[in-house]
């Protein structure tokens, strides 16, 4: 698919998340840190002109200028030079898919379409349903009437104001009352809460204030792309990563016409989410994704399968439901298509309704909702990937066989005109109500082990298999090679050592089961699944402030929708919800036992967290570090993922390990910190280390705690003298080590017989072509052997 020599491909990054608390001043000042780390590219989240205090930079307001919150040209210019001067690279995010208008103001192209309508030079710039009337813009108060009453008009009747949000009044349209003068603008306030089901322009997900960008138009495409392309025309970026490409209306298009603009030697990723078992489209010039599969295959391998029984009947017994996480999912996405995404389903019912000829329009709204909620995976991209769309056919006529005519008649009509308006419609819509609906809703309800609820997780496989971790790793090698590989980002769910520590309860949950009911009963919640999620989160981000806990437990309440939601909140609900982290954390004999809980867990868990990383930056694909990940770092779903990070720490740990410390695996972080830049300057300095895949098998009593591979040169690889290469090894399901006595006579033979072999991490010689696991991890639970060059 890809070839390695063709692309200016580093050998590992570092995201960086800028914003106006870390702007690019602060980025040069950290690169003499991350060079030293031995990180190959800094890998920047998007620099355009975003909203005012945004923390993110993926609500851009204005594509044609970069951001001055975060530094503004003279500061990009002076990062784009620090990092040349270091040799390292530049991967930048961009988003092509939407911008933030929840200003409209700061958005100069969306202030004009709402000033001038349809006549707009910008009008064609987004997915607007003209034929629908005036733009419906949910920004009022419930009340709609009494909101309407509360608006005016600045001094120059140019303004119209509804409190802090303010409006352009079109030309000639301003005498009478803010009332009447609202009635003849090109847009409409309305409610907010009437933005699920009316809303007439498209969107990202059920965010009203980030309006889609048609970048499928030519012209659309120059204009949003043109500040990125001159920077990538001036050789100041390396690499891109594309924002949620899903929700494009042609993404293969879109794809071949941004590789033909930035050439074919740039490296060019999307922030796709596979399902298990799927690829990307072949047709897309592209050299991987964002690294979620790996992210599932690399964690899962560090769970105890043997866990999945008590802890689905404890599950099912606590909540008083016994259902399949696929069930779950199916349920909670055909909700949101008829809630929070019901526009969108309207809008292509609409769509069908004209376009297919003899359709019935009874049942046609939920025939569409039933398509959407089928798909296997999060679209399909129509002529390739018929399979998902003839699956969810299927799937959509078993839950509602009276509807199989109309769904047959959709399916046919998306067939014969792929490229065709309902066919658009139905595929970016499909990849909303999967992510809307599992990710950000059946993830926050089936609770039973959360670890496994992430960002291209798989819940109802309870754990990845050592075979099937080497063959994933071993296909990536083979496909991809240049493909990311991640283990936190800004958008999981819990952070990779907060999964890590929750991998351990995989191995003792008749222990964990028993803790649980006690605390449950001593401090409920409001819901009962709701409560698994709180003691796993709560134990897993240990220790953590009430304040961070409650705002994590808010957000997931909404997200599950059970007892209360976003667009349907109960005070008392989630006033109880709010309350629980500081009841909890104020009771001292539960906190006791708490901590008592977690020391017994603890340990494994940074076992767990310094394996899956060492198996990330030593395997196939190009390991990303997450801002402050170098460290133990316990965090839980956005915001709280993107707090500051104590970078000065990190500096001076990093400087006693370079001056021979070999720190203990203690909560300080610095043993994961000497993993990671043993690891990462390793491929750095010695990329032919790093090609080709070989699992490597131990031997001995304890052989399936034990997981490695090899790598190198060719010669490694089969039969040959001399052969340079690397050897990695990281201890799994240590619990169940510690309980068996240890490694006792287990080996892990070593490629070639060569006896010459050398571990990075503690610096020391091994012991023979076959050493003792007892001997090679007496020090750490990992070992990153090298031969000499």
């Amino acid at each position: 698919m890809t070839e390695r020599v063709n692309r200016q491909v580093p050998s590992s990054t570092y995201r960086l998340q800028f914003s106006a608390e870390q702007t690019f001043a602060d980025g040069v000042a950290l690169l003499d840190y991350l060079d030293g780390l031995g990180v190959g590219a800094l890998y920047a989240s998007p620099l355009l002109e975003s909203g005012a205090g945004s923390n993110h930079g993926y609500d851009v307001v204005d594509p044609t200028r970069v951001s001055v919150e975060r530094g503004g040209e003279l500061g990009r210019k002076d990062l784009v030079a620090a990092l040349r001067e270091r040799g390292l690279g530049l991967l930048l995010d961009i988003v092509p898919n939407h911008v933030g208008v929840e200003v409209p103001l700061a958005n100069p192209w969306w202030w004009d379409v709402l000033a001038r309508g349809r006549g707009s030079a910008h009008a064609d710039k987004f997915d607007i349903d003209w034929a629908a009337g005036p733009i419906l813009l949910p920004v009022l108060g419930e009340d709609e009437a009494a909101a309407l009453d509360a608006l005016t008009l600045s001094a120059d009747r140019t303004e119209l104001r509804y409190y802090e949000h303010t409006f352009p009044v079109a030309a000639g349209t301003g005498e009478g009352s803010a009332r009447e003068v609202h009635e003849r603008q090109h847009y409409r306030l309305v409610s907010w809460k009437r933005g699920a089901a009316e809303l007439t322009y498209r969107r990202f997900f059920d965010v009203s204030t980030l309006a889609a960008v048609r970048v499928e138009d030519p012209a659309v495409f120059d204009a949003a792309h043109a500040e990125v392309l001159r920077w990538v025309e001036a050789g100041e970026v390396d690499g891109i990563r594309v924002d949620h490409p899903d929700g494009l209306s042609d993404p293969g298009a879109y794809l071949r016409r941004l590789r033909a603009a930035i050439g074919p030697d740039r490296w060019l990723l999307v922030e796709k989410i596979l399902g298990l078992g799927e690829e990307l489209p072949a047709s897309w010039p592209v050299d991987g994704t964002t690294g979620y599969e790996a992210l599932r295959e690399i964690c899962g391998v560090f769970v105890d399968p043997a866990g999945a029984g008590l802890l689905t009947q404890f599950a099912a017994e606590h909540v008083g439901v016994k259902e399949s996480a696929h069930t779950g999912e199916h349920r909670a996405r055909r909700e949101v298509a008829s809630t929070i995404l019901a526009a969108e389903v309207r809008r292509i019912a609409g769509v069908a309704a004209a376009a297919v000829a003899g359709v019935p329009s009874e049942g046609l709204v939920d025939a569409v909702a039933e398509l959407l909620c089928g798909f296997p995976v999060y679209r399909s991209y129509l002529p390739e990937g018929r399979e998902s769309l003839d699956t969810a056919v299927a799937v959509a006529r078993t839950h509602r066989p009276d509807l199989a005519g109309t769904l047959a008649a959709l399916h046919a009509a998306m067939v014969a005109d792929p490229h065709g308006e309902l066919a658009t419609r139905v595929q970016q819509t499909s990849g909303m109500v999967m992510a809307k609906g599992v990710e950000d809703t059946a993830f926050y309800r089936w609770t039973r082990f959360v670890a496994l609820n992430e960002v291209g997780g798989a819940p109802e496989r309870f754990g990845v298999s050592p075979a099937e971790f080497h063959a994933a790793a071993a296909a990536r090698e083979a496909s991809t090679p240049a493909t990311m590989t991640t283990l936190s980002t800004h958008d999981t769910k819990r952070s990779e050592d907060v999964r890590a520590r929750l991998a351990a309860l995989s191995e003792m949950p008749a222990e964990w089961i028993d803790v649980v009911r006690r605390w449950s009963a001593r401090r409920p919640l409001p819901d009962r699944s709701l409560e698994l999620l709180a003691w796993q989160c709560l134990v897993g981000a240990w220790p953590i402030p009430a304040d961070r806990m409650s705002a994590y437990l808010t957000k997931a309440s909404k997200e599950a929708k059970l007892v209360t939601s976003h667009v349907d909140a109960v005070a008392a609900v989630d006033e109880a919800v709010a309350a629980w982290a500081g009841d909890v954390l104020s009771d001292p004999d539960l906190v006791a036992e708490i901590e008592a809980f977690v020391a017994r867990i603890e340990g494994a868990g940074r076992s767990n967290s310094l394996g899956q990383k060492l198996l990330q930056l030593a395997g196939p694909g190009v390991p990303d570090i997450y801002q402050g990940t170098e460290f133990f770092e316990y965090s839980l779903v956005d915001p709280d993922n993107r707090r500051p990070v104590d970078f000065a720490a990190r500096r001076a740990t990093l400087a006693r390990i370079d001056e021979g410390e070999l720190p203990e695996v203690g909560p300080d972080g610095a043993a994961k910190l000497l993993v990671t830049a043993t690891a990462a300057r390793l491929r750095r300095y010695r990329p032919e280390l790093f090609a080709g895949y070989r699992a490597l098998p131990a031997s001995g009593q304890a052989a399936e705690h034990a997981v490695a591979f090899a790598r190198g040169t060719a010669p490694l690889l089969g039969p040959g003298r001399h052969a340079t290469g690397m050897v990695a090894v990281a201890t799994r399901l240590p619990v169940g080590l510690a309980a068996r006595g240890g490694w006792g006579d287990t080996v892990l033979p070593l490629p070639d017989g060569a006896g010459d072999w050398h571990d990075m991490v503690t610096d020391i010689p091994v012991d023979g072509s076959a050493p003792r696991l007892a001997d090679l991890l007496r020090r750490y639970p990992v070992a990153l052997l090298v031969r000499p060059s």
